[in-house]
């Protein structure tokens, strides 16, 4: 398995979702979505991006156009859970779990969780044999996954939490990829949740094999390109702290400067990743934008605080040709920072 660059200071990589392409929506096949994303690691590659992923193109479900189906692609093929959603379930869901994104939840669980035909392992050795190098995988949090369902079986919400968090846990073990990134987008809307989401992502964070990088990615939420959650970082900042990570990934760009703040708080153990390219505006940043961006970050909390950059949240949403320039704007604005 290949390593993550050590130089130079400050690593570029991508949060998960590339645009699927036209000739793969048009032409679904196996081999299709291996030469798509050996395309989709080509392109990052030829950016400069340090640390790429596979672009998720395997995950997309034309149904759930507005979330990419990345909810549906982890909770479908799980033991336990019925994808039958009605009139009656769709109502009780919205009664008992208010969640103004979701009209129906992605499956009720019936019985006992367990991975039915979830298969992390043959995706990521999929991605691993076209990667051409180190590349991270992704991965939703239990606590984000818990949040879309309708409890038929457990009776309680914390230990639902806690099953899905085990059948992910299962999943990550020997997968061959240079860092694993846990996504979660409902925690910074519902900071109350903090302890059992920390708990919960902690159960699968120490499931990784020992030598692979560590990330938790957090935003706002990216529903259709819009904005989901409220809040600010400031209320995380222990929730943050508690996590077995070795770095986070932070929606920033598209957040109020006041948000930096909270960076100042955040254990000098966990390395910083710094969101300085929005994804929800089609504008293309400039070098120089990047470089100040990254700027403004270490003058509040210090030089070498942050490792990584990348963009607030997945390309999925973009034109392919805009995700493209944003990352190879994303590698100027870092080596111009830098000096390179």
């Amino acid at each position: 398995m290949a390593s993550i660059p050590s130089k130079p200071r400050i690593l570029t990589t991508t949060v998960g979702s590339y645009p699927v392409p036209d000739w793969l929506a048009a032409l679904p096949s196996e081999q299709a979505v291996i030469d798509a994303t050996r395309v989709v690691f080509d392109i990052q590659r030829q950016a400069g991006i340090d640390l790429p992923t596979d672009g998720e193109l395997y995950r997309f479900d034309v149904n759930h156009p507005d979330t990419n189906g990345m909810i549906e692609y982890f909770i479908r093929p799980m033991a336990g859970i019925s994808s039958v959603v009605g009139r009656s379930i769709t109502e009780e869901f919205s009664r008992h779990h208010p969640m103004g994104f979701r009209r129906k939840p992605a499956g009720v669980v019936t019985g006992p969780l367990g991975e039915g035909s979830l298969n992390l392992l043959a995706d990521c050795q999929r991605a691993a044999a076209v990667s051409g190098g180190a590349f991270k995988f992704t991965i939703t949090s239990p606590y984000m996954l818990a949040r879309t369902l309708l409890d038929h079986h457990y009776g309680d919400f914390a230990k639902l939490t806690m099953a899905l968090a085990e059948v992910l846990a299962a999943q990550v073990r020997g997968l061959p990829a240079s860092c694993i990134q846990v996504d979660e987008a409902n925690i910074p809307g519902n900071p109350g949740d903090g302890p059992l989401a920390a708990a919960s992502m902690n159960v699968v964070l120490d499931a990784i094999d020992k030598g692979t990088e560590r990330a938790v990615h957090f935003c706002f939420g990216n529903y259709g390109g819009q904005t989901i959650q409220k809040g600010n970082w400031q209320k995380l900042a222990n929730f943050l702290n508690s996590l077995h990570t070795d770095h986070l990934v932070l929606e920033l760009a598209h957040r109020p400067k006041s948000d930096l703040d909270a960076l100042k708080h955040i254990d000098r153990k966990i390395s910083l990743g710094l969101g300085v390219i929005d994804i929800k505006v089609n504008h293309i940043e400039t070098p120089d934008e990047i470089a100040a961006a990254i700027g403004a970050a270490e003058k509040k909390v210090g030089p070498g605080r942050v490792r990584w950059v990348h963009p607030d949240c997945g390309f999925w949403m973009l034109k392919r040709s805009i995700a493209d320039r944003k990352m190879e704007a994303l590698v100027k604005g870092r080596d111009l920072y830098l000096g390179r």
